[in-house]
């Protein structure tokens, strides 16, 4: 080579565009952005917690120092869980709970907790257990109305004094300015139970102040005081009064009493959007919720005081004859002693039994034994009290988002989102797979003002979940709860591999998130 060569080669080596290498590229993959919109077949650029790029690699000369070939998967934003019981997960002492393995295996990056009134208010206390050890999923913080309302009024069936309504008051505030993402209550469990409209209406207008959000199991999801519809319309009126986005629990029909019902509460919760509330609701996909023996049988009234008083109700031979009228109309609610599973409590001899095999096993009719079971301390239920038509009106409902709602011995704890691609997506089409990403990823994350998540775009947070369409299912049931789902392939958490190839790295690259973009 002659010496004008060597130096026209050198000069053109520093003058010629470089290639761009990025940490992690994902290549080839058919993407779902989490908007709603169809899919596109593009490629992911990763560097660091964020997502860099989102377009053709070979293109743009783009390569990464890793590279995913998704040929054949499904890309889409990781999925957020607007109803997930994990809190006591999270801040575990053992390391295996806070992975969240049973979410991240469904492709679960981003997790909302505390609902159903039952989360703490001391949300700087609880984020610090979560994030010093580290936790698996990202984690948004609700604050809980029972949870206030039991610290400052016990199991009271009354109303507050006005210096016990402005102590709750303060301590949602509290909450909030410590980066609770809204409030939720559980207004079908005692003591919540007792409270009135107004109240919990005052409690929700602290929190609409700061932009969050009104997570609510209803008053009532059934027959058994208001009514379905009644229900509804109260979570309307509290949206309404306190200016803030109501997102409705687990919305269900729950109970012979109310099946056929779902049509008329999707009508009502449209016209509301329609007047221009922000109205969102999440479900699980199965038949059967998850409870208590006692939340399920028990009228409301028998609680009032906690157990003491509840045992001293069952000796009382008057309050009894009332207490077991009322807990035979419960049981015939939920569709008799059949649709009743034992999934938990301190007897594991009756656990995967139904209320008439205990009943049966111990030679009682199936009211006697319920009382029974409460006596010695209760049972955690799988109710099958759902009809398949209201599931899926329901669903299919622009507003309804997915959630696990996940609790011990229940299969949507595992299951929840594997179950609901491969039977109502991919089998039976009840809604389409872009839809199922919205309602799971981008919807969840704008109910609940989680800036940055649940879309593939740029700038985004690189929170990502990558499943093989083929093999996707849930394998979890109610006599094996515990069973890892299976075709989530990759899944991506603030940048980092929390599933490769299929199988759990272990990392804990989670946050506890507040509202907006920032962390809280």
């Amino acid at each position: 080579m002659t010496m004008t060569a060597a130096w026209l080669l050198a000069i053109s080596a520093v003058t010629m565009p470089q290639a761009d290498t990025i940490p992690l590229l994902i290549r080839n993959g058919t993407v779902y952005d989490g908007t709603g919109a169809e899919a596109v077949q593009t490629d992911i650029g990763i560097d660091g917690d964020q997502i860099v790029f989102v377009g053709d690699a070979d293109a743009e000369d783009m390569h990464g120092l890793r590279e995913i070939d998704a040929s054949g998967l499904i890309v889409t934003p990781g999925f957020i869980d607007p109803h997930a019981h994990s809190a006591g997960a999270l801040a575990s002492d053992e390391r295996g709970p806070r992975e969240q393995l049973n979410y991240l295996m469904q492709g679960v990056t981003t997790v909302v907790t505390g609902n159903d009134g039952g989360g703490t208010y001391e949300i700087a206390e609880a984020r610090q257990e979560m994030e010093s050890p580290g936790i698996g999923t990202n984690a948004a913080l609700l604050v809980g109305f029972g949870s206030i309302r039991s610290d400052v009024m016990g199991s009271r069936d009354e109303a507050p004094t006005p210096t016990e309504l402005e102590r709750m008051k303060s301590m949602v505030d509290r909450a909030m300015q410590e980066g609770a993402v809204g409030m939720s209550t559980g207004l079908f469990y005692a003591p919540q139970s007792f409270s009135t409209t107004e109240e919990v209406i005052e409690l929700a207008k602290v929190a609409a102040s700061y932009g969050g959000t009104y997570d609510t199991h209803m008053r009532d999801e059934s027959s058994y005081s208001i009514g379905l519809l009644g229900a509804v319309g109260e979570a309307l009126r509290v949206g309404r009064e306190a200016d803030i986005t109501v997102n409705i629990s687990h919305i269900k029909a729950l109970g012979v009493d109310v099946w056929g019902q779902s049509q008329q509460v999707i009508e009502m919760i449209r016209a509301a959007r329609a007047q221009g509330q922000r109205v969102t609701a999440d479900q699980y996909p199965y038949e059967a919720s998850g409870s208590s023996l006692n939340s399920s049988l028990l009228p409301r009234w028998a609680q009032a005081g906690g157990r003491d008083s509840l045992m001293a109700r069952f000796e009382d031979p008057d309050t009894r004859a009332r207490l077991e009228l009322d807990m035979i109309n419960n049981l015939r609610r939920r569709n008799g002693p059949d649709a009743i599973l034992i999934t938990g409590g301190d007897d594991e001899s009756i656990r995967g039994m139904t209320l008439t095999q205990v009943a049966i096993e111990r030679r009682q009719d199936p009211l006697q034994a319920a009382i029974e079971i409460i006596k010695e301390g209760g049972a955690g239920i799988g109710s099958f009290n759902m009809n398949e038509s209201d599931i899926t009106a329901f669903m299919a409902a622009e507003f309804v988002m997915t959630g696990s709602d996940g609790s011990g011995g229940h299969p949507r704890l595992y299951g929840a989102y594997p179950k609901k691609i491969r039977q109502y997506v991919l089998e039976e089409g009840v809604i389409s797979m872009a839809r199922f990403v919205h309602a799971s990823s981008g919807q969840p994350a704008e109910a609940f003002g989680l800036e940055g998540r649940g879309k593939i775009e740029e700038g985004a947070f690189a929170d990502i979940a990558v499943f093989d369409p083929e093999t996707i299912t849930d394998r979890s049931t109610f006599l094996a709860p515990r069973e890892l789902a299976v075709g989530m392939i990759y899944v991506i958490v603030n940048g980092e591999l929390a599933v490769d190839g299929g199988e759990p790295t272990h990392t804990l690259s989670g946050r506890v998130l507040g509202r907006g973009r920032a962390i809280s």
